[in-house]
């Protein structure tokens, strides 16, 4: 697996966790692309503004990318992604997901990005629904990621299931950080 890996999938998916852990297990930097597309008030920049503030972070040797914006962003991402995982879980786990999420972030009034917070209006009605976005890009990437990425750097996980065993079995957790906090066993350093 390389080191520069891009995570897709629409809203609800799991994006931002599993590039977290994939960041922390491979020690690399973690990149939100939302984090950089959204100014104070919801805010967005135009694409030569957001390509501008997405490029030094793509230049770097390694990184953990979360996030799809191709509008903007064309294929800056994808062509320099080694890996691009797409998280291509049932619409009706991505939206149970989205609903959760999004009550305990409007209940708890949770800061996003450059203050920005989610309220019932942005997340539900208009253009911009949030949920609206979700149904629109499930459908999309079904119908155009197959095709757009290449098969050799494509991981489509359909699962949590899928999920948990693709991580473990390509991203082991690192000796330190192993469940329970002890290193694995290894007999030829026992002596065994």
């Amino acid at each position: 697996m390389g080191k520069k890996i891009n995570i897709k999938g629409s809203s609800g998916a799991g994006k931002s966790t599993l590039a977290r852990e994939l960041a922390a297990r491979l020690e690399l930097p973690y990149v939100e692309l939302d984090a950089l597309h959204h100014g104070p008030n919801w805010s967005e920049p135009t694409a030569a503004e957001f390509q501008a503030r997405v490029r030094p972070e793509v230049e770097r040797p390694g990184w953990v990318i979360d996030g799809n914006y191709e509008a903007k962003l064309g294929a800056l991402v994808l062509e320099a992604a080694d890996t691009v995982v797409w998280l291509d879980l049932p619409l009706r786990v991505k939206l149970a997901r989205l609903w959760r999420r999004t009550r305990h972030r409007i209940r708890n009034d949770v800061e996003l990005w450059n203050g920005n917070r989610e309220t019932w209006r942005n997340t539900l009605w208009g253009r911009d629904s949030l949920f609206v976005w979700a149904l629109r890009s499930h459908r999309r990437q079904r119908r155009t990621y197959p095709a757009r990425i290449p098969p050799d750097r494509l991981v489509r996980l359909r699962s949590d299931a899928e999920i948990r065993r693709w991580l473990e079995s390509e991203i082991p957790h690192p000796p330190a950080q192993r469940p329970g906090g002890r290193e694995a066993a290894n007999p030829a350093a026992a002596g065994e």
